[in-house]
Order: C-alpha cells, then sequence, then structure tokens
C-alpha cells in the first residue's frame, strides 16, 4: 500500500524549489571555477556542445553589457515584486508555484554571481560549426538561466490556458436591463 504524502502548502513548495535551484545551480557554478581557468573551454562534443568558465556583466544575450550592479539592482526589486504580487501569476495552482519557484531560484542564484563576482557565471554552450568553419552558437548560460526560462514558459503557457472571468450574472452587451 502506497504511502499518502502530504501536499506542501504554496509557499513552502515554492521556498523548497528556489531553494533546490539556487543549491544546484551554486554548486555546478563552484564545479566549474574549480576545474576550469576563467575563459576556458573544453569540447565535450564536437561541434554541438562545450563547457566554458564565462562571465557575463550583462543580461541575456549580454544586453546591458558592464551594467552589474544595475542589473543586480533590478533582479532584487524584480523578485520582490514577484513574491508581493505572486497571486496574479496562478499562484492557486502548482504549475503557477512550481514556476516561481524555479524563477526565484534562478533570480537568486545569478544575484548571488553579481554580488560576490561582479558577473554571472555561465558554463553551458550549444553551438555548430559552419561549412567555412567559424563557430556559431547559442549564448552560454547556467543552472539559473535554465530555472527562469523554464519558468517564464510555464507562466506562458499558464496564461494562454487560463479561464476567462466568469461572466455569470452580468448582463449582455453591458446595457442596463429594459
Amino acid at each position: 500500500m502506497a504511502a499518502i504524502r502530504p501536499h506542501l502548502p504554496p509557499d513552502r513548495l515554492t521556498l523548497v524549489l528556489a531553494l533546490a535551484v539556487l543549491g544546484f545551480d551554486q554548486a555546478t557554478k563552484w564545479l566549474v571555477q574549480r576545474s576550469m581557468e576563467f575563459g576556458a573551454e573544453r569540447t565535450i562534443l564536437e561541434g554541438f556542445f562545450k563547457l566554458v568558465h564565462w562571465g557575463n556583466t550583462g543580461a541575456a544575450w549580454s544586453i546591458f553589457r558592464h551594467h552589474n550592479d544595475w542589473l543586480a539592482g533590478f533582479s532584487a526589486l524584480a523578485m520582490l515584486a514577484l513574491w508581493r504580487w505572486r497571486r496574479h501569476f496562478e499562484y492557486d495552482r502548482r504549475p503557477g508555484q512550481v514556476a516561481l519557484g524555479l524563477l526565484f531560484g534562478g533570480i537568486v542564484g545569478n544575484l548571488l554571481d553579481r554580488i560576490i563576482h561582479e558577473h554571472v557565471v555561465d558554463f553551458l554552450r550549444f553551438y555548430w560549426i559552419r561549412r567555412s568553419g567559424s563557430e556559431v552558437g547559442f549564448p552560454a548560460f547556467n543552472v539559473a538561466d535554465s530555472a527562469i526560462c523554464t519558468a517564464v514558459a510555464i507562466l506562458m503557457i499558464l496564461a494562454w490556458s487560463a479561464e476567462p472571468p466568469s461572466t455569470a450574472g452580468r448582463p449582455v452587451g453591458g446595457g442596463s436591463k429594459p
């Protein structure tokens, strides 16, 4: 007979997921920092995947590069705003709680990097080699970035699949009753 597991309350589930993402993110970055010199690259699958040890002072795709302090402040404010208004992000549903847990863990992971290292540590690099021999690929990223992107995708799916507000009891056409 299977044991019945109680459901975690929404805030606790979000916190547990955020801490798990944060722990995994920081552990993987620590391993990269200990095993590779800054700027180093290691090919894992030729023409497809490399481990790198790069730093990013900007946001996604290095936009706002060299604005690390501003981005750290913005991240902290965004996280506080998301927590304050979490009920507007399908927080009453488990997928919304999961999404916000992933989002908070990712934001804190990159925020810690900005404070401690003055850049975000990136180490996953997918790429391919053109016929000319030049390399082109997706910008390097990390576990926190993956969690943030996954969270945003979940929130978008939830927004698209949300039921419209009930119109029961409202007059049709917005007019008054005769």
